[in-house]
């Protein structure tokens, strides 16, 4: 049954998403994300990366790609078409002859892999260039195969391919292969329905009986962060109403409220899933969290003089401005509704 729905919910979403009318944004709201649009713009490097304090550019690489994405702009329109393209560029030149989008040597590159196919898929969808349409569909083909390979015994992904990690796996580098791999798919790349069910049951396996998500199937606790990032992924895989989804979602209501104290860690990556699945409840539920975020997102930016005008960054968190400003800037603009990984 899971197959059938998956499969169906693909082909839907690959024939008949179309963006809805996008909600018009609070100005202070707006002029953050434009500001804070110019100062990631301003931090590319010549080559098209980005990279948290020279670290992890194929990650940091695809969310800067989709944070513009966001805005509306593609390889070929809007303002930051070129940013778009030169990042295309640079990620597909990191494809490596077993699939891997990134570098072996990067301790975590599972999550570089995973969000480029994610940020490529997204650009597959909108390339009206023929050669760079069949370059799109040559590595991510490729990067799904090397997701498949690396994907460990217990059905999950760890921070590296289950070969050189020793079949270690960690619940948030699952969750980013299963939307790199949702991605892939909605753009027509063929997804193998097995690859999609182990990591399921892997979800299934690693939620707590209070809804939590723990670590790892060994253990290691529940944790806010992954379980938003779980139920996204559920929800990209097709689950929307099973037994697991409503434990998590209660769980998360009451350790993830935007304006509260984070006690947990991570608080923009948990947002950054947490805001997905909000957005995709809609309702008062969407306005009443979209209001608490964004209050929080801009009591936290740092104005930057760039020019005659104001710029924006985030600094928080643990890995560096381009990471938190990109999760930030995704997230004030959901309701662009432009990229079908993030519609309803």
């Amino acid at each position: 049954m899971l197959k059938w729905i998956f499969t169906l919910l693909a082909t839907i979403a690959t024939a008949t998403l179309q963006p809805v009318a996008a909600r018009v944004p609070d100005p202070a709201v707006q002029a953050h994300v434009n500001g804070g649009l110019e100062w990631l713009a301003s931090q590319q490097h010549k080559l098209g990366h980005w990279s948290a304090q020279g670290r992890y550019p194929t990650a940091m690489t695809a969310l800067a790609g989709m944070a513009m994405l966001c805005e509306g702009s593609t390889t070929t329109q809007g303002k930051y078409a070129e940013n778009i393209r030169r990042a295309v560029d640079y990620l597909t030149n990191r494809s490596r002859p077993n699939g891997l989008i990134g570098d072996a040597d990067d301790d975590r590159y599972t999550y570089g892999h995973g969000f480029a196919m994610l940020f490529l898929s997204e650009v597959l969808g909108e390339e009206e260039d023929v050669e760079r349409r069949a370059e799109l569909i040559r590595v991510l083909t490729k990067a799904v195969e090397f997701t498949g390979y690396a994907q460990t015994p217990a059905g999950g992904w760890g921070y590296v391919s289950a070969k050189d990690g020793g079949g270690f796996d960690e619940g948030s580098t699952t969750i980013t292969q299963v939307q790199g791999l949702r991605g892939a798919r909605n753009a027509g790349i063929p997804v193998p329905n097995e690859v999609i069910e182990r990591a399921v049951k892997y979800i299934h396996n690693c939620t707590l009986k209070d809804g939590a998500v723990q670590y790892s199937s060994k253990g290691g606790g529940g944790r806010p962060a992954i379980t938003a990032a779980a139920i996204a992924c559920l929800y990209n895989a097709g689950e929307y109403d099973d037994d697991y989804v409503p434990r998590m979602m209660e769980y998360c209501r009451k350790q993830l409220d935007p304006a509260a104290q984070d006690s947990f860690g991570h608080w923009h990556y948990a947002h950054f899933y947490y805001s997905q699945v909000q957005y995709r409840e809609g309702g008062d539920a969407w306005n009443d969290y979209r209001a608490a975020v964004e209050k929080r997102i801009l009591a936290e930016a740092t104005a930057v003089k760039m020019g005659d005008g104001t710029a924006y960054t985030w600094s928080q968190g643990y890995v560096g401005p381009v990471y938190t400003t990109a999760l930030n800037l995704i997230i004030l603009q959901l309701d662009n509704a432009y990229l079908p990984i993030y519609q309803r």
